[in-house]
This record gives C-alpha cells, structure tokens and sequence, in this order.
C-alpha cells in the first residue's frame, strides 16, 4: 500500500534518478518535476528517464520567463548582491522552482515534497522554506538528512552501485571534478578540487563566458532603456538589433556579457548555515543590468530615497541568499523597493569590452540632473554665500568635540 503521493524536484542526474528509486523502495508515488529556467539540458531524454524508473508522472516546465520578470528583475531592482560581490543566480531560481512544486503537488494531491540538496547547502533551506510558506501542511522529504539513506550513500561510488543494480543509467562521460549548478541567471561552479580555496580555477571550466584575454578587440555599445527600474528595451548601436520583452532582453545580455567575458567572480562566501564555502560564478547579463540600473537609479532618484533603498537592498540580498523570498519582511522591503523605482526611468549607453562594462551617458525624462545649477560657468538658482552657513552649521559638533577631546594630530 502507497505511503502517499511525493512530488520530487528531479534534474535527471545521478542523484535525483537514486533519489527517484529510493523513493518508491520506501513506498511512495513518486511525481517528478523538472524546471525549464534556462539551463542547457536534454528535457525529453530526462522524461524518458524518469518514466523509465517509475514516476507516476513526469512534469517538466518552462518557466524561463517567469523566472526573469518575478524573480531576476525585482532583483536587478533592488541592486541585489550578497557580501558585495555575489549576484545571487542560483539564490534567486530556488523560489522560482519550489513555487511550482507546491503548486503541481497541490494540484496532485500531493502530502510530500522532495529534493536532492544536500544537509550542508544553502539550497535546503531555500527550497523547504519557501514550501512551508506556500503549503504549511506539507512533509518535506530531504534524503541527504536521513540517516538511513546517507549512511548507506557515503558518495558517489555508492550511488553508481546502486544505479547499477537498480537499471538506472549512469553517465558515459567522466564527471567534472567539481559541482555545477545553471540557469539563466548564471552558471555556479563549486566543490571537489575548487575547495581548496587557494586552488585557482581551471581555465576550460567556464561554460557561459569567454575569457577576457580572448575577446573580441572592438566593444559592443549597448542602450538600455529602463521604466520602474526595469529594462524594457535592450538596442546594439553598432548594428541597429534590439530586444524588448523580459526574456530575450536578458538572454541578449547574457551572449554579449558572455562573448566579453564579462561577470567571472571568484569568492568564500558566508553560507547561512554557519560555515563558509568557495563558489566560482559567471552572470554575465546580471553584471550588465547591475552597472546600467546603477547609473540610471542614481540619475534619478532623489539622494535621501536612496539612501534608504540601499539599505533595504542590503537587507533584500540577505533575505533571498538566505531562503526567506516568501517572508512577510520579504514581501514588505520588496513592496518598498518597487515604490523606489516609480521614477527610475531612461537610457543608459554603456560599452562591454574585455570583461569590464564601461558607462558611456545617460538621458531621461525624470532626471534630478540640473545642468544649469551645477555649471562651474553658469550662477543659476544658487547663492555661494548660502554655503558658509552650510559649513558652519556642519562645523558645530565638530567644534564641540575638539573642546571636549582636544586636537589629535598622530596618525589613525
């Protein structure tokens, strides 16, 4: 008799097709879901795998789009990036995934939701937090915090066994020697030789960028065209082609970020479970978007707004990297940021060359830029003499504290 129906996030790799078997060894239907957002995958042949081990059902959906204008894009929004380097690729998709899960396991009449992140990452608590969140009575399966299942899996020689005995298909080709993770918004590469931190990176190991020493000699000019803080318009000025809607806006990034070797980031990040770890990235569209939004942000928004956004970007990078997209506090700094953007709206010219993006000009209707005012040549609507009461006032707490402290000339 059936434990009930689960609904497993499979990728059609090793893990998941074990996790899969093991699954129905217990006594579980087991509904398979595979998402479309943006990685280079076989789609049919992971269907016929999947069928072939035994899934109840197999879904597989493109959510590529979706991923872009309700995950990627409150993110460019928002300038999010985790301990100032990390642009978040793979952080963002995991809401974007679970979403679908819980809704393809509510339609199902599915009690259990399963995954094959492991009881180290940051990916569990992503996936299962947002579950939670949207399907507060589900049970979570994690195999990889099951002792039955890790005592009996210590790696990857125990999982091809196991494959083998079970008739499940193992790759032909050698596995990479690290863990690789790919989506739209990026390609992660992390584990096996790469945990060496000091370890530098094989060269042939980027997948989604060129190497900058081998880009093309001549820029790529590109105007971005923003309203609300999002792009709606994407236009190569050397050859006149252009993109406007979500998807083909950020794919188009993505090739020429790419063809430039633009978004490489080596770091040892803070995982939210307490240890640190060592994650190699390439986003090559989501470092065009940040330097653009940037420009077109500043030039429009009004100083103290932004002073406070920036905070609320911080704190919005924190909460995504750490699987709490669907939070109350999520939802309400999301809400902010969005009302920030009311009037980030413009083009931006920018040049993508040897693996940097170079600002080039900026226009837009809801411009804060006086030109007259702040002209070296020109008085405009400003006294000079208005700024010595400026400066006094400013002066005073620093008057007060040479009288309490006295002067200080050694060196900080």
């Amino acid at each position: 008799m059936s434990k009930g129906t689960v609904v497993l996030a499979y990728s059609g790799g090793l893990d998941t097709s074990c996790i899969l078997v093991w699954l129905k060894e217990q006594g579980y239907d087991v509904v398979t879901f595979l998402a479309n957002i943006g990685q280079d995958e076989d789609f049919e042949a992971a269907r016929k795998k999947a069928e072939s081990l035994g899934a109840k059902k197999v879904f597989i959906e493109d959510l590529r789009t979706e991923f872009v204008e309700d995950f990627i894009w409150p993110s460019v929004q928002a300038n999010a990036v985790y301990e100032d380097r990390y642009l978040m690729g793979t952080a963002i998709a995991r809401p974007c995934i679970a979403r679908r899960q819980v809704e393809i396991a509510l339609n199902e009449g599915a009690q259990f939701l399963s995954h094959g992140a492991t009881g180290k990452g940051n990916d569990q608590i992503r996936f299962e937090l947002t579950c939670y969140a949207l399907y507060p009575n589900v049970k979570i399966i994690a195999p990889w915090r099951i002792p039955e299942f890790y005592n009996r899996f210590w790696g990857r020689k125990d999982l091809m066994e196991y494959a083998q005995k079970h008739g499940i298909p193992v790759p032909v080709t050698p596995k990479a020697p690290w863990s690789m993770d790919a989506n739209l918004m990026h390609i992660s590469y992390e584990s096996g030789i790469l945990e060496n931190p000091k370890s530098h990176a094989p060269a042939d190991m980027y997948l989604m960028t060129k190497n900058p020493e081998d880009s093309p000699n001549d820029p790529d000019v590109l105007e971005l065209e923003f309203k609300k803080g999002v792009p709606v318009k994407v236009m190569n000025v050397k050859d006149g082609k252009s993109k406007d809607t979500p998807l083909e806006i950020f794919s188009y990034l993505n090739e020429i970020g790419g063809k430039h070797g633009v978004g490489r980031i080596d770091i040892v990040e803070n995982r939210f479970i307490g240890m640190k770890s060592r994650g190699i990235y390439e986003t090559p569209g989501g470092t065009v978007l940040l330097k653009a939004h940037l420009d077109i942000e500043t030039f429009t928004m009004d100083k103290e707004v932004r002073r406070i956004k920036q905070g609320l970007g911080n704190r919005f990078s924190e909460l995504v990297y750490n699987g709490f997209w669907y939070s109350p506090e999520c939802e309400f700094v999301r809400h902010c940021i969005a009302k920030s953007q009311e009037n980030v709206e413009g083009k931006v010219q920018l040049s993508v060359y040897k693996g940097q993006v170079y600002i080039l000009g900026r226009e837009s209707p809801k411009s804060l830029y006086n030109e007259e005012l702040v002209s070296m040549d020109v008085q405009g609507d400003y006294d000079p003499c208005d700024a010595s009461g400026f400066i006094k006032i400013n002066a005073v707490r620093l008057r007060e504290h040479n009288r309490l402290h006295g002067f200080s000339g050694t060196k900080q």
